[in-house]
């Protein structure tokens, strides 16, 4: 009884889940990836003196500029994904800005936002132009 139960084991194993394999490679897309090496991106990120987004502040004032902030970007359905996930940190009145967005016109546009709600216009931009 082991033996047969062993062998029909195997053989779902064998038949039942290798079409579904090869079924999922031929709905991959046929696209060219991007290249996910980001070790650049994690360099620059060890960089002690960079803002991170660790270094948001828990103080009322801060919180509520980094969501009014945030709130103006999600709101606006004109941005990119990568533009409404901007990281925005903000400690002692200072927003830093971080991320990828599409383009110039995208970039300036999250900068404009930032210093609409920012305390004296107080804002570091480090956001970057992703390559397509």
């Amino acid at each position: 009884m082991k033996n047969y139960s062993l062998a029909l084991l195997v053989t779902v194993l064998l038949f039942g889940v290798a079409p579904l394999a090869s079924a999922d490679n031929d709905m991959a897309p046929s696209s060219p990836t991007r290249n996910a090496d980001n070790t650049g991106v994690n360099t620059r990120d060890r960089n002690s003196e960079m803002t991170m987004p660790t270094d948001q502040s828990s103080s009322r004032a801060d919180t509520d500029v980094t969501a009014n902030i945030r709130k103006a970007i999600v709101d606006d359905h004109s941005l990119s994904v990568d533009a409404q996930n901007v990281k925005v940190i903000t400690a002692n009145g200072r927003v830093t800005l971080r991320g990828p967005v599409r383009s110039e016109m995208e970039k300036k546009k999250v900068l404009a936002m930032a210093k609409q709600h920012a305390a004296g216009n107080m804002v570091f931009n480090d956001l970057e132009i992703a390559a397509p």
